[in-house]
């Protein structure tokens, strides 16, 4: 099955609002913004399924205009399910595009992906910026359904994220796990974890320095993860973790994004106001 989702935003009056939102089955987008007078545009992504099946193939397109705050969230855990003869197919595949204009700001932490056993999965990320955009991306990968004894039970799990600033390649990601290949828990993988986590953060105004010493306040504060902070060549973050709890990662990165976030919106609130 293929699915469609394509959402488009404009700044009207010093606020962001949603211009176009077309989805298919079993996608749909709402809006879950509380406070109606802020800039800050909050949408939900929701799906009537309970998860990805063999075949599918999903295709997600963001524009995020000029002067635009949009920060996407979704309902819950996206599942891999079952994909029988998955080692003769090409499982199920996600492309997702996003353009963030100029001024503008986008926000995406979805909750962890759940591969279950035998499932083979491609995401495909491509996140066009321009100098002046700002940019949250978080991603949460789990070892499968732990507690059904299906850990690491999935056949292939490829997640691949590029990010241009003004069609210039800044970030690129290539996550690749193969548990009958090489299994994730070895070293120099997982290391006996069974979540891994990321978030990168892009924004050229920000203190960087500043904002590793608030980050690492809340994470310092986490039991049995483990974490890293590195800084690309841009101006920006990107943050490591692995621990055993989905949810524990979740709101950590979730924790960090709505601090950035928070930042970012009083930076903009003069160019908004």
């Amino acid at each position: 099955m293929i699915t469609l989702l394509n959402v488009e935003t404009e700044c009207r009056n010093h606020k962001t609002v949603l211009i176009k939102s077309f989805a298919t089955a079993p996608l749909k987008i709402a809006n879950i913004t509380e406070n109606k007078q802020q800039a800050l545009l909050e949408l939900m992504l929701m799906s009537s399924s309970p998860g990805i099946l063999s075949g599918d193939e999903y295709k997600l397109q963001i524009s995020v205009a000029t002067d635009c705050l949009l920060r996407l969230h979704t309902q819950s855990f996206q599942r891999l399910f079952n994909m029988p003869n998955s080692l003769h197919s090409a499982g199920a595949i996600q492309k997702v595009e996003v353009d963030v204009q100029e001024n503008a700001f986008f926000c995406f932490v979805p909750h962890p992906t759940v591969p279950h056993k035998n499932a083979k999965f491609l995401n495909f990320n491509i996140i066009k910026l321009q100098p002046s955009s700002t940019l949250i991306w978080g991603e949460i990968i789990s070892c499968g359904r732990k507690l059904n004894g299906e850990a690491f039970q999935f056949t292939r799990l490829r997640i691949k994220t590029e990010i241009f600033i003004a069609d210039k390649l800044v970030i690129k990601e290539n996550l690749l796990a193969e548990p009958a290949t090489k299994h994730p828990s070895a070293m120099g993988q997982w290391e006996g974890y069974s979540h891994q986590a990321s978030l990168i953060i892009v924004d050229n105004t920000l203190d960087i320095k500043v904002i590793i010493e608030m980050i690492l306040a809340i994470l310092q504060q986490q039991d049995e993860i483990e974490f890293g902070l590195s800084e690309p060549n841009v101006n920006g973050l990107v943050i490591r973790l692995l621990g055993y709890k989905g949810e524990q990662l979740y709101k950590c990165l979730q924790q960090i994004a709505g601090l950035v976030t928070a930042i970012i919106e009083k930076k903009m609130q003069p160019h908004v106001a």
